[in-house]
């Protein structure tokens, strides 16, 4: 999974004071947790554009001043009600030896036949909670429609994983194909096909009979 470097001060006072001041300097006020005793520090806004404002996920890699590297999740994010302007950031430190749960991002893969004829596609869960290793984290969980028929749902236990737990019940739905008022019924698609199929057949057997005449 690629990870985000952000750069980061260690802040010496973590009071509102401090805090206010922070912000209105244009600095996130941050804080890591995991480790043996948590570390505040703070970084420039700017720092986060490709951790937060991306629908993919990512880790991250807290560069200190000191020159302490320390890999992280995001935990929790907060933003101004009416700026959205970031006020909080907490991260969680990452181990090798111990499992992480993370929001991962689902990946349509396919062409559902469902769609097609003229079916509603539901995508149920974009992003699902996924606990693992902090090597086995998926960058994403492809999901293969191809076979999505109208009624049809595809749920969690049709794509569990060795290397990871998804934390979420075996039969919630990821997504679904509803029929809408113009569509039609998949079995008519499967009659054609083999309509068609049958059409040929009987013209293979029909060639030895005229070659014959």
């Amino acid at each position: 999974m690629k990870s985000i470097t952000i750069k980061g001060s260690q802040r010496e006072s973590v009071g509102k004071v401090a805090t206010k001041a922070l912000r209105n300097a244009g600095k996130v006020p941050c804080v890591l947790y995991g480790g043996e005793k948590p570390i505040h520090f703070s970084a420039d806004e700017f720092e986060f554009k490709d951790l937060v404002y991306t629908p993919n996920a990512h880790t991250a890699v807290i560069e200190l001043e000191n020159g302490e590297k320390l890999e992280a999740v995001l935990q929790d994010i907060q933003f101004h009600p009416v700026t959205d302007k970031i006020l909080h950031v907490d991260f969680y430190q990452l181990f090798k030896d111990k499992p992480v749960t993370m929001d991962i991002p689902v990946h349509l893969e396919g062409n559902s036949p469902g769609v097609r004829n003229g079916g509603r596609l539901l995508f149920r869960k974009r992003k699902l909670a996924v606990k693992a290793l902090p090597e086995l984290l998926p960058d994403f969980i492809t999901v293969d429609i191809s076979k999505l028929r109208i009624g049809g749902t595809i749920a969690v236990e049709t794509i569990l994983n060795d290397n990871y737990t998804i934390l979420h019940p075996d039969s919630t739905a990821i997504v679904q194909v509803k029929a809408s008022r113009t569509s039609v019924a998949d079995d008519m698609e499967d009659e054609e096909e083999e309509g068609a199929e049958g059409g040929e057949a009987a013209e293979t057997a029909e060639a030895p009979e005229a070659a014959a005449e």
